[in-house]
């Protein structure tokens, strides 16, 4: 009887332990399915908060790129973003870990928003500046155009002015002559009876030039290449000019004649070349023959 019950009192503790195996069994398995799950849904938020943060990343570099007044400030938050980026990377799982990062997260984020926002008004405003620039260089740029143009006409205006200015020599000749006692003037061409040359030229009206005294230079060269006259000799610049006599004319603007006389004596026979020159520029040039 007693041993009867005593195998009742076994199989009783058999049972209990069996329960209690089966039970502490089943209580591991969830534990271990619940921390599989909790490690699953840790790495799922570790991941998709890594996610933001890269966008977030990504949208400073970009920010960044655009080279605004800010850009110290861009890179300086995008610092802080990428280092919190690298403790979230080896965070071990805790939850209280997670939501300090969360709330640096949102701190780094409302500075971020700000930064972004201020960084627009001054991408705005430089869009402004770029355009107000742009019409300011078409403006200076047809501006200067015109006052080019202007100047260009200036110039062509002021060299046909010049041009137009410039006094024209027409008529000029040598005669020789002859002067008796009596003062009167033979015209001849025998070299042996010349003692007389009389050189004249006209000066055409000219409404533009400026009036006043002219003087010109008058050259006289015999077939020898003599020059008579005065032979002296005027420098211009790099230039020498030897002439024979200085004429001057009291020009105002009207066409006016000038005459002028050279005596000589044992004038050559042969071609003389007479020359009338305005500083060194020649104005006009004639020749006459003697026998």
């Amino acid at each position: 009887m007693e041993e009867q019950k005593s195998n009742t009192s076994l199989k009783a503790i058999i049972v209990i332990l069996a329960i209690l195996l089966v039970g502490s069994l089943a209580f591991m398995y969830k534990m271990s399915t619940d921390s599989e799950k909790a490690q699953k849904e840790h790495v799922s938020e570790r991941d998709q908060f890594i996610a933001e943060l890269k966008a977030a990343e990504a949208q400073y570099n970009s920010e960044v790129a655009e080279n605004t007044g800010l850009r110290g400030e861009l890179e300086a938050e995008r610092e802080k973003i990428q280092k919190l980026i690298g403790e979230v990377e080896k965070w071990k799982g805790d939850a209280k870990s997670l939501q300090r990062f969360k709330d640096d997260y949102t701190r780094l984020k409302r500075e971020m928003d700000k930064l972004i926002a201020e960084n627009k008004m001054l991408k705005e405003q430089n869009a402004t500046l770029s355009i107000e620039r742009d019409s300011t260089m078409v403006v200076l740029d047809e501006s200067r155009r015109y006052n080019d143009t202007l100047l260009n006409q200036n110039e062509n205006l002021s060299k046909t002015v010049q041009r137009a200015s410039k006094l024209t020599i027409v008529n000029l000749k040598a005669e020789p002559f002859k002067e008796r006692n009596s003062g009167k003037l033979i015209a001849t061409e025998k070299a042996r009876r010349v003692d007389l040359l009389k050189i004249s030229f006209t000066i055409a009206a000219n409404e533009v030039a400026q009036s006043g005294n002219k003087m010109y230079y008058v050259q006289v060269i015999d077939g020898k290449n003599n020059v008579l006259g005065e032979k002296q000799t005027e420098t211009f610049g790099e230039n020498t000019l030897t002439y024979s006599f200085i004429t001057n004319a009291i020009y105002e603007n009207q066409t006016m004649n000038v005459t002028e006389t050279l005596s000589g004596k044992d004038f050559e026979k042969g071609t003389y070349y007479v020359n009338l020159f305005d500083q060194d520029k020649m104005v006009a040039s004639s020749t006459f023959t003697l026998r």
